[in-house]
């Protein structure tokens, strides 16, 4: 998919987004870690030191109702976004690892990216969705408020990610 973005200059950028496929694990495994190590989500109970990092392409699509998507700029890798089942629900899934590049924020990636992924989990069945971040990524955070994510008080049962300190749902 081909999407048209107006940029901080005004220019216009096109950008696009597509499944992740084998060729691009590397990359977004590097965009994820160099991503989280900005935000301090280094080491364990943090999104970029799950084992899935290392072969993004071959874990969803091992997983049943799961989805990784990747953003292109002419035609380099500058994020990601995921969904899959949270704790193996059927009705709860969770969005994972939303990273984009510094210079690819602010375009509107994030937002198609997250709604792209949030659709895909309406079609599979899902009812709420389910993420946990950091307090210091406020632009995530605000882009997840505008979508209709409400801020929990403590992370679900069976969040993996002890790290993180914001934990929202939203009712699909």
């Amino acid at each position: 998919m081909i999407i048209n973005s107006t940029d901080r200059s005004r220019s216009v950028m096109s950008y696009t987004i597509e499944d992740i496929s084998p060729e691009y694990d590397d990359v977004i495994c590097q965009i994820i870690k160099r991503i989280g190590a900005e935000h301090g989500a280094i080491g364990d109970g943090f999104g970029p030191s799950d084992s899935e990092v290392l072969n993004m392409s071959q874990h969803y699509f091992k997983l049943s109702k799961s989805l990784y998507l990747i953003a292109k700029i002419n035609g380099e890798v500058v994020g990601g976004c995921g969904i899959a089942s949270f704790n193996n629900s059927n009705e709860i899934c969770e969005l994972r690892k939303l990273f984009l590049l510094p210079q690819s924020r602010g375009l509107g990636i994030g937002k198609a990216l997250t709604q792209q992924c949030l659709n895909f989990s309406i079609s599979q069945g899902y009812t709420n969705c389910y993420l946990d971040t950091l307090s210091n990524m406020k632009s995530a955070i605000a882009l997840y408020e505008k979508l209709g994510f409400k801020h929990l008080n403590k992370p679900l049962d069976g969040t993996v990610h002890n790290g993180c300190d914001v934990w929202m749902l939203k009712q699909l």
